[in-house]
């Protein structure tokens, strides 16, 4: 982030502080110079910074709830502090919030900040850490499957996350190919995890493009302070089975000084995937759940509507031998019939840490060579329901810096999509292999009309029309009950239900001009699913894809401290090289697609009034090969009238160039391709209007024409404020209200392109139903408010509790407008203890917290959108510490209640998923 603290001090003080007996850093430990208000509190790692306008020597006070308090002489600046504290053996009933681990800086931030530090990330109820995130304030945590999960803040929210940006140790986690993250599904392992920061709201000015509803920001680490050994295991429901191995370890020069450190970090993950079993009518779907011809089920494939299967109109009797056919539907496959839901992940992680200036010990600066991997197979939600299989993903990285004053980074990644291929046009190709579309419906109505259904369904009492002849008019009038009809089918539901099943055997059945339907468990299923989805979508019937795309990034920052203030200076640049061989872009035919973006900002930092007022201006200009310049700035002033209250206020921008997909997609998904949208369309149809077209007899004019403008990107502006205080020294309370005004928003627009013969053509040669990205016409406003409170009492113990509000605030009818996809209201209740000692008993702690979300309607694509209802959660865990053997037990379930629980539409159900862990840590004295 771009806030520091100014030069107010004479003196800057920086140390550590570490438990005496385990060695381990202790976070949130009070350090106030002695006889004044100069302090802090000591931050994820132990270490801590005070700027001391005292002379000396003087002493620095040291305390942490449930230790001894120590106080500490300091002769001069620069002298090394690594200050440890025993525990106390008697306990004070005084508790204040000092042990809450909320640093000064956090409160003191002006934009909204989440925090999950290392203990947290320890005594997390979830089953992972990333998981864990979803209990915090204002954040969305969105399962799609046990493998990929979505964090979202303020709305807008998408199994596809390109609106938020996720950051490891500064490297952008996204895949190349997709422009977005897939959760932690290729992040950071749990156990190098030393702190996890989520900025809530428009970011750009600080982190660039793309922060444009967020930034998940992760940081791992440091094998200078966390040296030694730790594993983990646990193990849980669904075969559960994930084991992590953590070494650290340093060597020093001959002078005792540590001068390289390095590390290294194994992961694996196995499990049973939650399967999408919702066989409900898609919502607002033509044919309703129960229709004995078949409906359009949520995770079925291939059994969508078809305006050639809707014989709706033929309803009367004998003067239509298809009465009671009315919707038809092909049969379709599940997604558990398509899908590998054995959700395999592994992950890798190794560094070198190089101290170019090793007496300076944690202000030397510092060269950092690393590189992660990853690698599995799991199931992703977009537009369909993709089965990833065997992706991988790899960023080496390069960086040298010295803390709070410089640093200079460059990183690369790539990506394999490997074996991934997509289920829902697996389906239709699967059906297509089998007989057309065209055919199906022609041959089971010809059935229907062979064996007399119609004549049947009349001797059953199925009412007859009437002729009537009007003397006046002259004309024949047919009179038909339809009420009484629509009464008989529901009464003879058994009889249709057997009609239409007897149908669809006949038509799916093999003959010597048709394959007929693959049944799932059959050789002839297995050999054709498995040429499908193994040869690639630009070839003659396959589904899979090919993607090694690759980003490399470059980006450097300085900081200057003269005398008025901080300035901060940096810029980036980034090249995007895709390599989809058509199966996803347009690069094919020769065609090398490449994509380049840099970046410049500036900011300035300054502290009033012995820190009493801190503000910050900052602005930030962005360029990508394709569009104009864009410009991000931002403001603020944070105001702190009392020690541990702050208020502030802020202005900050967004901005989020188009995808690459928004740009280059060029992907048949059966029903319609999926465009980009670089050049704009020229003479497409809408899509109501070509519907009258076919209900209207054909008429030409009924076609309504216009033209969609090229992509470009969107924007947002936020203003925001808070308060964050610490009240009787025992309570910490963060409100804020934020409110944002987006323009020309990215979202999709479906088209017809119709070619005819000539003017006087009704009947187009070529029809060809495309969605292009772009953008909204209409400016969207949005708002919400979130409280946060932090209670600690006897010595052990908090309660914390959570609400947010989010809602649009403009209700604009733009189809192009993305779904906000929000609870309006939500909130979370826990209660926890740490280290806590009853008598003999000690070295144990708990965690539970309860979730509540109301319900809210989810948009994704047609087969994926409709209503969430309204849920919630219950997560626990109890935990206890063996000292002697350095291992911690963990007993815990999320959704204790097993509440079985959508939280996308289209997804599977979440139930719950208890588990049990051990964590071994040996610090290295």
């Amino acid at each position: 982030m771009l806030f520091g603290q100014g030069l107010l001090a004479q003196a800057s003080l920086r140390g550590f502080v570490f438990d005496a007996t385990t060695d381990d850093p202790l976070i949130g430990a009070s350090v106030v110079v002695d006889g004044t208000t100069d302090g802090t509190v000591t931050d994820f790692d132990g270490a801590f910074e005070v700027r001391a306008k005292s002379a000396f020597p003087l002493t620095l006070n040291i305390s942490y709830i449930g230790y001894e308090e120590k106080q500490v002489v300091v002769e001069q600046a620069g002298q090394e502090l690594r200050i440890k504290l025993s525990e106390a053996v008697i306990t004070t009933e005084v508790v204040e919030v000092r042990g809450q681990r909320i640093s000064d800086k956090q409160k003191s931030s002006p934009l909204t900040v989440e925090s999950l530090d290392v203990l947290a990330i320890k005594e997390t109820a979830a089953s992972s850490f990333y998981d864990g995130l979803g209990n915090l304030k204002g954040v969305d945590l969105t399962a799609a499957s046990l493998g990929f999960k979505v964090i979202n803040t303020r709305g807008f929210n998408s199994t596809s996350p390109v609106r938020s940006l996720q950051l490891i140790d500064g490297v952008d986690n996204q895949a190349p190919g997709l422009n977005f993250s897939l959760g932690n599904f290729l992040g950071a392992p749990e156990l190098d995890v030393r702190k996890v920061d989520i900025i809530q709201g428009a970011s750009s000015s600080f982190y660039g493009p793309n922060a444009f509803n967020g930034v998940i920001s992760m940081e791992t680490k440091n094998p200078f302070y966390t040296e030694g050994f730790s594993a983990q295991v646990k193990y849980g429901e669904r075969n559960l089975l994930n084991p992590e191995i953590r070494w650290a370890d340093s060597f020093k020069n001959k002078d005792g000084q540590k001068t390289v450190a390095y590390k290294f970090t194994l992961s694996y993950l196995q499990a049973d995937d939650w399967e999408a079993e919702n066989y409900q009518a898609v919502d607002g779907s033509q044919t309703p759940t129960g229709n004995p011809g078949g409906w359009d089920a949520v995770n079925i494939y291939g059994d969508e509507y078809d305006i050639f299967g809707d014989f709706t109109q033929n309803t009367t009797n004998s003067f239509n031998d298809a009465a009671g056919l009315l919707t038809v539907h092909r049969p379709g496959y599940r997604e558990l019939d398509l899908v590998d839901y054995d959700t395999r992940n592994i992950k890798a992680l190794g560094s070198v840490y190089i101290r170019t200036n090793p007496k300076l010990a944690e202000d030397s600066p510092e060269l950092i060579l690393g590189m992660s991997y990853g690698n599995g197979t799991t199931v992703y939600q977009g537009d369909n329901r993709y089965s990833l299989r065997n992706i991988s993903f790899y960023q080496p990285r390069i960086e040298f810096r010295k803390r709070d004053d410089f640093f200079i980074r460059a990183y690369m990644s790539k990506e394999d999509a490997g074996d991934s291929y997509d289920p829902y046009f697996t389906a239709l190709r699967l059906q297509e292999r089998g007989q057309t579309d065209g055919s199906y419906y022609n041959r089971y109505k010809k059935w229907w009309e062979d064996n007399g259904i119609a004549n049947m369904m009349v001797e059953m009492g199925y009412p007859e029309a009437g002729i009537i002849f009007d003397p006046e008019t002259g004309q024949v009038v047919i009179d038909f009950d339809r009420e009484e009809a629509a009464q008989w089918l529901a009464d003879n539901a058994d009889f249709m239900n057997e009609a239409h099943e007897m149908a669809r055997d006949f038509v799916n059945a093999p003959t010597n001009d048709f394959s007929g339907r693959f049944e799932p468990g059959t050789p002839e299923f297995d050999q054709a699913f498995n040429q499908i989805r193994t040869a690639y979508n630009n070839e003659e019937g396959g589904t899979r894809f090919y993607d090694k795309s690759a980003l490399y990034h470059v980006h450097g920052e300085k900081r200057f401290n003269p005398e008025f203030g901080e300035i901060i200076l940096g810029a980036n640049a980034r090249l995007y090289t895709p390599d989809t061989r058509g199966t996803v872009f347009y690069d094919t035919a020769g065609i090398q697609i490449t994509n380049f973006e840099y970046g410049v900002y500036a900011g300035l930092n300054k502290v009033f009034s012995d820190g009493k007022w801190r503000t910050n201006v900052t602005a930030r200009m962005d360029k990508n090969e394709n569009f104009d310049y864009v410009f991000s700035p931002a403001a603020s002033v944070v105001w702190k009238p009392r020690p541990n209250h702050y208020l502030r206020l802020s202005f900050s921008s967004g901005v989020r160039n188009p995808t690459l997909a928004d740009q280059y997609l060029s992907l048949d998904v059966g029903p319609a391709i999926l465009a980009g949208n670089l050049a704009g369309a020229d003479s497409v149809i809408t899509l109501s209007s070509f519907q009258d077209y076919l209900s209207g007899f054909l008429q030409r004019s009924l076609l309504d024409y216009y033209d969609i403008d090229p992509i470009r990107p969107e924007r947002v502006r936020t203003v925001e404020g808070g308060y964050r205080a610490t009240l009787w020294n025992k309570l910490f309370v963060d409100a804020g209200y934020y409110f944002n005004v987006y323009t020309d928003f990215i979202g999709f627009n479906i088209a017809i392109q119709a070619e005819f013969e000539d003017e006087t053509s009704f009947i187009p040669d070529d029809v060809q139903v495309f969605r292009f990205a772009s953008n909204a016409e209409s400016q969207v406003t949005t708002q919400g408010f979130s409280l946060g409170l932090n209670y600690y009492f006897a010595d052990y113990y908090s309660i914390t509790g959570n609400y947010s509000y989010n809602a649009i605030v403009s209700q604009e009818d733009d189809p192009i407008i993305p779904a906000f996809n929000t609870p309006e209201h939500k909130f979370n209740i826990g209660i926890s203890g740490r280290n806590i000692r009853m008598g003999k008993l000690k070295n144990f702690g708990f965690n539970l917290n309860y979730k509540w979300i109301e319900g809210f309607l989810f948009e994704g694509s047609p087969q994926f959108t409709g209503f969430i209802p309204s849920y919630d959660l219950l997560d626990g865990q109890i935990n206890y510490f063996f000292p002697k053997v350095n291992t911690t037990v963990k007993l815990g379930a999320t959704n204790i209640l097993n509440n079985q629980v959508f939280q996308t539409y289209g997804g599977p159900r979440i139930g719950r998923l208890a588990y049990i862990s051990f964590l071994y840590e040996w610090k290295k004295k």
